[in-house]
């Protein structure tokens, strides 16, 4: 779990580098997903059901505005690993300096607008009813720290374009055990309900961040930035929209989907379906931390390896993070389809959730399996630089298949027609990605003197 430099990222043989970069990864996803997993049991515990529902109904837009930090820190960090592998140092410097400046600006613009419209936002994500003041209290206080949370983002991923993944994954841990630490003084102890479970996640933001600057500022950074590099530069602010706007694309989708699925749900069955969705949520987070981690600890090795045209490092690093993937995410679906209603129990006690959610998670996750391609080959895009295809089929899993089966399969098999609309998405989306990288692989990536296949 040694971090590396960024020259080993041409170097050191694919196999061990993408475990270097991937462990870290993984580890810091699983204790953040540990952190979203064990704050929903203890607000379902210690507040009740309709807490979970309330903080799901919040999620989707703190996401959106937190995730502008990592589309930035995607899109910027992609510039950063094809300039360190190309030894354009400056250029490095000055992508990384942009990337704060944007983030602060438009997250900050972003969170404004969010506590202006906050009656009008709550309803529209399935804020309705008894669901609709925990759901303000909590939005309210974590959206303030919602900008600290996008620069955390941010610089996580620059993090690890340096080759530092370690300090990447102790920048994941530090929100998530503040989080825990905070959830059982404010809830437990201080009796402070919704809004103790919304201090306690603004407070692990802020540790994080404090983190994040001390990295910088250290000398275990190679980015040493002057004040020069915070002016935006028109160039470079394209890059980062293009390459980040991918990601930032996947989100909005992502809360698109939410505001459809919780109003959908809370018209089929009211709060409990909400509160089906919001657990199977979590688990989506939770248990696919593996196979996130390989996709994270993927994109520097394949961006830095395509900068210096080392085709052939680039084409190992896909296949060996698609076999890595592949068992991993096969390991994820026996889990889920033998255990569900012990998963569910610890969330909740409630009748109706407990008798619901055990047959929808078998669905969610039935395409477990494959989904890792979709995942892999789109980020493959987005570390090499082009943006359209990546946009494309980041997009095609939510937003061009699954979008439209859940605004017509529920009007002919009701909640059942939400559920099965996850498999069918993810495997005819893993379908289009593995034709586009297939095809990608033999027409782009072919070695000198080695034939086309």
């Amino acid at each position: 779990m040694a971090n590396v430099s960024s020259k080993e990222l041409g170097t050191d043989a694919i196999g061990k580098l993408l475990v270097k970069q991937a462990v870290p990864a993984s580890i810091g996803i699983l204790v953040m997903s540990l952190n979203i997993l064990v704050d929903t049991i203890f607000v379902g515990n210690w507040i009740g059901s309709v807490a979970i529902a309330a903080i799901n109904v919040v999620l989707p837009v703190s996401f959106f505005i937190a995730a502008l930090g990592m589309s930035i820190g995607i899109g910027g960090s992609s510039i950063i690993s094809r300039a360190l592998g190309a030894e354009d140092k400056e250029k490095a410097l000055q992508s990384f300096g942009n990337q704060i400046t944007l983030t602060i600006l438009l997250t900050s613009l972003l969170v404004a607008v969010g506590l202006i419209f906050v009656d009008s936002i709550i309803p529209s994500f399935g804020g309705k009813g008894p669901i609709f003041e925990p759901a303000k209290v909590y939005y309210k206080v974590v959206l303030y720290g919602v900008p600290f949370l996008a620069l955390c983002m941010m610089g996580n991923t620059v993090i690890r374009a340096e080759g530092k993944p370690k300090f990447a994954m102790i920048a994941m841990i530090i929100p998530s055990a503040g989080n825990l630490i905070l959830d059982y003084l404010f809830i437990n102890v201080l009796d402070l309900g919704m809004l103790g479970a919304a201090w306690a996640t603004t407070g692990s933001y802020l540790c994080c961040f404090v983190y994040i600057l001390w990295f910088f500022l250290s000398k275990k950074s190679e980015l040493k930035i002057s004040w020069s590099h915070f002016g935006l530069n028109t160039p470079i602010v394209s890059e980062i929209a293009s390459l980040g706007g991918v990601t930032l694309a996947r989100q909005a989708v992502v809360s698109i989907t939410y505001l459809f699925l919780n109003n959908i749900l809370f018209e089929l069955g009211g709060a409990s379906s909400v509160t089906v969705y919001a657990i199977i949520g979590r688990m989506l987070m939770f248990a696919l931390f593996p196979v996130l981690g390989i996709t994270q600890g993927f994109l520097p090795i394949a961006g830095y390896n395509y900068g210096a045209q080392l085709y052939e490092r680039v084409r190992e690093s896909i296949n060996t993070a698609i076999k890595y993937a592949i068992l991993l995410g096969f390991l994820i679906f026996l889990l889920i389809m033998l255990f569900p209603e012990q998963i569910t129990s610890v969330f909740t006690q409630d009748n109706e959730v407990l008798k619901e959610t055990p047959d929808a998670m078998r669905w969610v996750f039935a395409a477990t399996p494959i989904v890792v391609i979709q995942l892999i080959g789109s980020a493959y895009f987005q570390a090499i630089g082009k943006a359209i295809p990546a946009l494309l089929l980041t997009l095609s899993r939510q937003g061009f298949f699954f979008i439209p089966l859940i605004l017509i399969l529920p009007r002919f098999y009701g909640e059942f027609g939400v559920w099965i609309s996850f498999p069918i998405a993810d495997v005819l989306s893993t379908l289009v990605t593995g034709y586009f990288l297939n095809r990608e692989i033999k027409n782009n990536l072919v070695v000198p003197n080695e034939p086309e296949t």
